[in-house]
């Protein structure tokens, strides 16, 4: 790719992280499935975008996005955050929870929007308990834990990055308000 179309890709200057949550991937019992498909989707747009942290369900995942939202230097946190897994109704499926008490603003229609494409293909689509939304200039989105479900995930959300990245940095003009 050239340094023009390199420069011409929304996420170009940005970082962005890739959380697992998966006690069965953390423990090196599984391979993890969908970490490598969110890293390639971002890095596609443009990403500096690191390998997928893999943390086990419950507790590890708080401390991983607290570690990317909250800890890290203002300027060193990543404009998108994509988390996988930990979304059911497993007791240790916690990733909703701990995402929603570091949110600022939520933003459930891109939630609804990823079920409605899920359920073209699985009723368990339902399921899944993720929840999206803004932490100061970071965009937060949890992605079920299959690779169908981050597949259906990033057709929904991949049309409207654009927007959803200029929105956060207030770059976008609105026009006049009617």
């Amino acid at each position: 790719m050239s340094q023009a179309e390199t420069s011409e890709l929304l996420g170009t200057g940005r970082r962005a992280a890739v959380v697992i949550a998966s006690t069965s991937a953390a423990r090196g019992e599984a391979a993890d499935t969908t970490g490598p498909i969110l890293v390639d989707w971002l890095r596609g747009r443009g990403y500096d975008c690191p390998e997928a942290i893999v943390v086990r369900d419950g507790e590890p995942v708080g401390q991983a996005l607290r570690d990317l939202l909250v800890n890290a230097a203002v300027d060193a946190r990543p404009r998108i955050v994509v988390t996988s897994g930990g979304t059911g109704l497993a007791p240790d499926d916690r990733t909703p929870e701990f995402t929603a008490e570091l949110l600022e603003r939520q933003s459930p229609g891109l939630i609804y929007a990823m079920w409605r494409k899920g359920l073209e293909s699985t009723s368990s689509a339902v399921m899944s308990r993720g929840v999206a939304g803004v932490r100061g200039r970071s965009f937060v989105i949890n992605f079920p834990g299959s690779k169908g479900g981050v597949k259906d995930g990033i057709a929904v959300i991949d049309d409207l990055l654009e927007h959803i990245q200029t929105s956060i940095e207030d770059t976008t003009d609105h026009g006049p308000r009617v």
